[in-house]
């Protein structure tokens, strides 16, 4: 695919930019009706199948967690969301942008991330009323940066 082709399916698939790959298992957890449901679709497209829910019972490589304030504590979920991955694999945390219902303060998701033992490696506007945030293990973390 050229590089053109490339900026073009990124201006059409909001998934297209956030590194996911064919084949990879991506297991969703926090789905409600008020998740950008296009950027799900996006993301099936790239990965060629649907999601995994809750209900999967094997490893997935990425986690797609959407969490509202409301949800409960976020450094929990991060740990459990970590159980479900592959090892290398990540998580893009996806939380209300500003002024939106189940808004996430800054400092609290940082906080939550580094307890929980990660590192946010990238942060994306995941559409209309969502922004997304790539967390990584740090074994993920550093054979990133090679």
């Amino acid at each position: 695919m050229s590089a053109t082709a490339d900026h073009a399916e990124e201006r059409t698939n909001p998934a297209a930019k956030l590194g996911f790959e064919p084949g990879q298992v991506v297991q969703e957890i926090g789905y409600d009706d008020d998740v950008e449901q296009e950027l799900r679709e996006g993301i099936e497209a790239v990965i060629g199948q649907d999601l995994v829910d809750e209900e999967y019972d094997d490893v997935a490589d990425v986690v797609l967690l959407w969490f509202r304030d409301e949800d409960g504590d976020l450094t929990d979920a991060l740990v459990d969301a970590i159980g479900l991955i592959d090892e290398g694999g990540q998580i893009w945390l996806m939380t209300p942008k500003t002024g939106r219902d189940g808004y996430i303060e800054p400092s609290d998701i940082n906080e939550a991330v580094q307890t929980a033992g990660l590192t946010q490696t990238r942060s994306i506007n995941a559409g209309k009323d969502w922004t997304g945030s790539r967390l990584a293990t740090p074994k993920a973390a550093k054979a990133g940066k090679r």
